[in-house]
């Protein structure tokens, strides 16, 4: 083969190689090599390719010069169209930021297709025995993320990124962002990982008769006024971190209907907070300055505007200058609506899975349980119906730390795998191991875990001496326990409640290995579950298309019709059904696991 060097915009220069067949093919954008897409009379022309160089040619030449290049391309992103609908500002991107990864992702408006995405990895910290992440931190990597999209933009089309049609924010839910009047920090930020508002949890769902959750940010709030906190008289604005960073964005403080189903009980039927529930709670603390509706954000469904991005806020995403203000924003919502929208499950008797750092289960109701379950928190969707949703600390933390010993065992022993290849290595092993573990139990508990009482974790692997300790049998352990806590969970919906579902929708990295992730899932539901080809663009993929439905809804039409006909249209979904032998291996794995549960609280306290 033969290489030639083209200058193009925006690259110092791109390799196009000259295959037997005399085809052009641009290397830098190959995905298989195999694949042909540019043949020579498509190719530039010698005098467009000759001896000048980017930066010696005009804009509009350098276009010129480029353009042939994205004609016959088989991504949707070089086509001129894609570059038109950037430059016209159709585009719309999702923010989400997740517990460890902050990722944006720019998408087509009209059909959602991925245009260009970028990613910041993160941690959250555990200091004075507060799980929290810095605001330095979350600034860092919103700007690290939104630079790598505006980069590729840049790269792969030929044009800058300098506006959208429309925005979305997402975060994880929860949690507690108190700020006094003048817009400061009063304490850290306290993560929904924290499971130190047992008292204020209990006393909560007690007098309200409704699940408040330790996570839920009310329950943070009376927890600070249980223990006597001196900041809590000054609080002026009590918000979650998706709600931050679109205050911060916009000037409004606002949350999608979703996103505040976790701060505190909604009235679907209202589309707002619980106007009783908050008149007990403010009698509950009547010695406060503050009533709780004035300092929570104001509810919006989805679909309404938010506001536009501020000047101010332009720079605070884009400090090059480059992004202009003005560009509306839907309301931000939580990784639990935005999970919801990516599966498609919004309509009533639907269902998702999201299994990642934590795992979660939500089942959109046809109608209200009969009664309040401490395991069960009652949520919405992004407009408003009522949710299920099955919340666990923990999921895949524990698999990441082994497969992670697995990776330094290959680096020491000179093996040469990458780390996805491993985990699809490790993943396909459980499939072999025997139904019930064969004897194996693993506790992935990093964090207490509400639904088990756990008040603190110790990660705990044990086995009795009769077990059989196999790779196969150690693999599928961990993914068994890595859903044990959400089964115990969905058996009070479908054993006490009796909940229809038509369909179940698993996505989030369990199910990157979708054999293992499936076989697991459908073992521990004993229904059957389906994974979409778009399961893995995840939360930033699905606010941004809220941002685009927001953008560019027909006059009354429903989220779920949209998604319907705009989105889903002739979507390939992948479904298993359960096994009557893996469904019987599960169970008999939660036998062991429950009674012991009486171990890992002994580590807890003890370690």
């Amino acid at each position: 083969m033969e290489r030639i060097l083209l200058f193009a915009p925006n690259f110092l220069k791109i390799c196009i190689v000259k295959s037997e067949e005399n085809e052009f093919i641009p290397y830098k954008l190959l995905t298989n090599p195999g694949e042909k897409r540019y043949t020579a009379d498509k190719l530039l022309t010698k005098q467009a390719a000759g001896a000048e160089t980017a930066g010696e040619r005009s804009p509009a030449r350098r276009q010129a010069a480029f353009a042939p290049l994205r004609k016959g391309g088989s991504y949707k992103e070089e086509s001129d169209g894609t570059e038109k609908a950037i430059v016209l500002g159709r585009a719309s991107l999702g923010i989400e930021l997740g517990s460890t990864r902050i990722k944006a992702v720019l998408i087509d408006g009209a059909d959602g297709t991925p245009l260009a995405s970028g990613s910041h990895t993160w941690e959250n910290r555990l200091e004075n025995g507060v799980w929290t992440y810095h605001l330095e931190d979350v600034w860092a990597g919103l700007r690290d993320a939104y630079a790598k999209v505006a980069a590729e933009v840049d790269g792969r089309y030929g044009v800058p990124l300098t506006t959208v049609g429309a925005i979305g924010i997402s975060a994880m839910m929860h949690g507690y962002m108190a700020f006094d009047a003048a817009g400061r920090l009063l304490v850290p930020f306290r993560t929904w990982r924290n499971t130190m508002t047992q008292k204020a949890s209990e006393e909560l769902t007690a007098f309200l008769r409704f699940n408040i959750p330790q996570r839920w940010s009310a329950a943070h709030l009376y927890q600070a006024i249980l223990n006597g906190e001196g900041h809590v008289k000054d609080i002026a604005f009590l918000t979650t971190l998706a709600g931050y960073v679109h205050w911060q964005l916009t000037g409004e403080k606002v949350l999608g209907i979703g996103e505040a189903s976790g701060m505190f009980p909604i009235d679907s039927a209202a589309g707002d907070y619980d106007q009783a529930m908050a008149d007990r709670f403010d009698e509950k603390v009547s010695g406060m300055p503050w009533n709780l509706r004035g300092i929570l954000p104001r509810v919006l469904r989805a679909g309404d505007s938010a506001g536009t991005l501020t000047a101010a806020g332009a720079r605070l995403l884009d400090p090059t200058g480059r992004l202009r203000p003005g560009i509306p924003l839907c309301p931000p919502e939580g990784d639990a609506g935005t999970g919801m929208v990516a599966t498609n499950s919004v309509r009533e008797r639907t269902g998702n899975v999201s299994a990642g750092t934590s795992v979660f289960a939500m089942i959109v109701l046809e109608k209200a349980l009969s009664r309040v379950y401490p395991e069960i928190d009652m949520v919405t969707t992004p407009t408003g119906r009522p949710v299920a949703m099955v919340h666990c600390n923990n999921c895949c933390p524990d698999i990441d730390a082994w497969v992670g010993l697995f990776r330094q065992f290959a680096d020491a022993a000179g093996l040469e795998i990458s780390t996805p290849a491993l985990y699809d290595l490790l993943y396909a092993q459980a499939l072999e191991g025997d139904k019930d573990c064969g004897g194996l139990m693993s506790y992935n508990y990093f964090s207490g875990e509400p639904i088990t009482h756990m008040e603190e974790g110790r990660p705990l692997f044990v086995r009795p001496p009769d077990s059989r300790l196999t790779l196969p049998n150690f693999m599928r352990a961990h993914l068994f326990s890595s859903l044990a806590t959400l089964k115990m969970g969905m058996d009070i919906l479908f054993e006490n409640e009796g909940v229809g579902l038509d369909r179940l929708l698993g996505h989030g990295g369990l199910f990157k290995t979708r054999a293992a992730g499936l076989t697991a899932m459908t073992a521990a539901a004993n229904a059957p579950v389906s994974v979409m080809e778009t399961a893995g663009e995840g939360g930033a993929w699905g606010i941004a298309l809220l941002a685009a439905y927001m953008a560019a809804k027909a006059e009354g039409e429903a989220l779920e019709d949209w998604l319907d006909r705009r989105i889903f249209a002739g979507q390939k979904v992948e479904t298993m059904e359960p096994k009557a032998e893996d469904v019987a291996g599960f169970a008999a794995f939660m036998e062991r696991y429950k009674k012991g549960l009486a171990v890992e609280r002994a580590a807890a306290a003890g370690l």
